[in-house]
């Protein structure tokens, strides 16, 4: 066995932590349908892995926290909503995005709607390319 100062545990967490939230939001943009029921199940999913978090670590605030929730909230914003909300959320993915809108469609957006966001998606992916 070999003892791990505290401080460098903290950073092993941290960095694991902050791993397995943005491979949860990665996981969750690769869903192709999803009902509102689905997605209240992975907030409480979410919910349970932070609460077994908390038993294992005193890291606070849990890291990326708010990008995990952040991204299973954004699944109920009407469509106006959405487009505000892409233009301010530049942190998630073009893929994550895109994903986003396309689970949506059917449910809460109509096909025009699905256009106009996936071109907002485009319009900020374009500075990059």
């Amino acid at each position: 066995r070999v003892r791990i100062p505290l401080p460098v545990s903290n950073i092993l967490w941290e960095h694991c932590i902050r791993l397995a939230n943005r491979t949860l939001v990665e996981g969750y943009a690769n869903v192709k349908k999803c009902s509102n029921e689905g997605r209240a199940l992975m907030q409480l999913d979410f919910q349970q892995f932070l609460m077994k978090l908390e038993k294992l670590t005193d890291i606070r605030p849990i890291p990326d926290k708010e990008f995990v929730e952040t991204y299973i909230k954004a699944y109920y914003l009407t469509e106006n909503d959405m487009e505000c909300w892409i233009k301010e959320h530049r942190e998630y993915s073009t893929k994550q995005l895109t994903n986003l809108v396309n689970v949506c469609l059917g449910s809460h957006i109509n096909k025009k709607a699905r256009q106009k966001l996936l071109a907002a998606i485009d319009d900020i992916d374009r500075p990059k390319r």
